[in-house]
């Protein structure tokens, strides 16, 4: 009997370790630099992604001593990058990922007449060092009505030698944020190398340059390392902060300092944000009147930065707000009496004159009821509400910017890349007293947020539509804005649930498979809804009937049961509703 009872307890004690193992790794932490990786537009599904996966491609071809032996190549797209492809661009960067390029440092206005001498040329330079056969409408294959089993937007690479017989092949899966996952490299005649694996990540790479090379290391290193503070849902996160009396950005900087030094963290948090107000910058300036592609969408930022900058709602120069100007009743005078005054101006200005209208049906009594009570105008007015207005400013340079293919910062995604990058400016420039500190923990707590997403759902379009992708961003900038404006963590797990709470259940229908219409100006309302929920939750004191788990768990269903033709495929929705020409 002891000795069973010493064998249980070990089995226990072991059952327990093991239990402990997983549950260190079966959490939600991943880099805030993999959520908020430079890439360019766009797309971080559809263009980031599949860059990524070209260059990890070619480069397990030099890891197994293959890529010398490769003749020719051939590439098959699949679903949702089918689909959208030619609108997202990403045929063009999936070619530049096998020439060796990545999303951070590809020169992008190099990129077309690269493709262009792939055309005219028949053939493509492997990794930028080994030019091989490849007829780039023949070679490369869009199947728009066939999906590999395990994600929507799948992609396969096969290469082949001077006799045509199959050297590798792979396939690859981008899940969203330009996030690749894929399985193991098959190599002819059996052997399967990983190219994720620990020894990768020890040797020095056979060719590419040494940035290149990190780069791609850095990523397979941070997966080895076990978080300082992990937590895999809201709640873990808000119990942890109040257990350690941590911030959520304190946490999620914690946990950075297992992969990076302190130096180094925040160094790059800058520099995410550098290209972040960088992208603001080139959208207001920009001197460009349209977008690429068919549907000749002008760009807009320039002209609404110019209004602001003139000072036509209220704001006579940058970083300057004026007074709300509230409508009011002048001289105490009641609704009634005003409506009585308003009645005779009217009638002597005769702004109801019938002899003015061609037609009509309203009896002169009708007309009556009418006058004084509503006002006539000849022109618009422009409203006087220039927080709302630069944060829409800053949202939509960002998104045309993305669309034109431009160098911005995936959050979480390109295609809500304005929401993020707009709030923080709106606090830099309006509220902050402090804005080293502010960009931190706004990063910082926006990224602890999209974590939960991520793991809990999809920040894939392609899986959970556009709630996946503005939803998710909104969540995460209300979360962010909270943080910076003082929150405790409940109140910021409150205003992430807020703002994703209604954006649940928003599709991904791009006209033409664009990123601009409705992509361009959701971006915009997602930044205002974002600044609305967080000062919703600052008001209360973090308690709340609907949780963000909740929330969570609730787009997910949402999205597995919302039909694929809202998914980021152009086949519903505004897509086919809006006209291309």
């Amino acid at each position: 009997t002891g000795n069973n009872k010493t064998n249980s307890n070990s089995k226990d004690e072991a059952a327990a370790d093991s239990s402990a193992a997983k549950e260190s790794t079966n959490h939600a932490v991943v880099s805030t630099f993999d959520l908020f990786s430079i890439g360019v537009g766009p797309s971080s599904s559809h263009t980031v992604g599949p860059m990524r996966a070209g260059k990890i491609f070619v480069q397990d071809l030099v890891e197994h001593n293959v890529l010398t032996k490769v003749a020719s190549i051939k590439v098959d797209l699949y679903g949702s990058l089918a689909l959208t492809g030619i609108g997202h661009g990403t045929p063009n960067a999936t070619l530049m990922g096998l020439e060796g390029e990545l999303p951070e440092t590809v020169p992008t206005e190099t990129i077309i007449t690269r493709v262009q001498a792939m055309h005219d040329t028949n053939a493509i330079t492997l990794n930028g060092m080994h030019r091989v056969r490849f007829n780039p409408d023949k070679d490369m294959t869009l199947h728009y009505y066939e999906s590999l089993p395990q994600h929507p937007n799948g992609m396969r690479f096969t290469v082949f030698d001077g006799n045509g017989d199959m050297l590798a092949t792979n396939e690859y899966f981008s899940i969203g944020g330009g996030f690749v996952v894929n399985e193991n490299t098959q190599v002819a005649h059996g052997e399967n190398v990983f190219y994720r694996d620990n020894k990768r990540v020890a040797d020095s790479p056979a060719t590419g340059s040494d940035a290149e090379y990190a780069q791609m290391a850095e990523r397979t290193q941070q997966d080895l390392v076990t978080a300082a503070l992990p937590f895999r849902t809201g709640k873990d996160l808000v119990d942890l902060c109040q257990r350690e009396g941590l911030s959520i950005a304190e946490v999620v900087f914690l946990n950075e300092l297992q992969w990076r030094s302190r130096e180094e963290v925040i160094d790059a948090a800058f520099r995410i944000w550098g290209v972040m107000d960088d992208s603001i910058r080139r959208g207001c300036l920009s001197t460009e009147r349209k977008l690429p592609g068919r549907l000749n969408v002008h760009r807009r930022a320039p002209n609404l930065y110019q209004n602001l900058m003139r000072g036509i709602y209220g704001s006579s120069e940058k970083g300057s707000l004026s007074s709300p100007q509230a409508p009011a009743l002048s001289d105490g005078m009641s609704s009634m009496e005003k409506l009585a005054s308003d009645t005779a101006t009217t009638k002597d200005q005769g702004a109801f004159s019938a002899s003015s209208l061609l037609e009509t049906s309203l009896t002169s009594a009708q007309r009556s009821e009418l006058t004084g009570v509503f006002k006539r105008r000849q022109r618009a007015r422009r409203p006087v509400l220039p927080q709302l207005d630069y944060l829409s400013v800053y949202a939509i340079a960002v998104n045309e910017e993305n669309a034109a293919g431009g160098r911005v910062v995936t959050a979480p995604t390109n295609g809500a890349a304005g929401v993020i990058p707009a709030v923080l400016k709106y606090h830099l420039e309006f509220l902050s007293e402090d804005p080293s500190r502010d960009i931190l923990e706004f990063l910082f707590t926006s990224a602890a947020i999209g974590m939960l997403y991520k793991r809990g759902a999809s920040i894939s379009a392609a899986e959970m539509g556009c709630q996946g992708e503005v939803g998710v961003a909104c969540s995460m900038s209300a979360a962010a804005f909270a943080a910076v404006m003082g929150g405790t963590p409940a109140q910021v797990e409150n205003a992430a649930e807020i703002g994703m709470e209604h954006n649940l259940g928003l599709t991904c229908d791009p006209v033409d498979g664009l990123v601009q219409i409705p992509c361009i100006e959701r971006n915009a309302l997602g930044a205002v809804k974002a600044v609305t929920a967080a000062q919703l939750a600052l008001q209360g004191d973090g308690s709340h009937r609907v949780s963000l788990d909740q929330v969570i768990e609730t787009m997910r269903q949402t999205g597995q049961d919302m039909m694929s033709k809202y998914k980021e495929t152009s086949q519903g929705g505004l897509a086919v509703n809006v006209p291309v020409c």
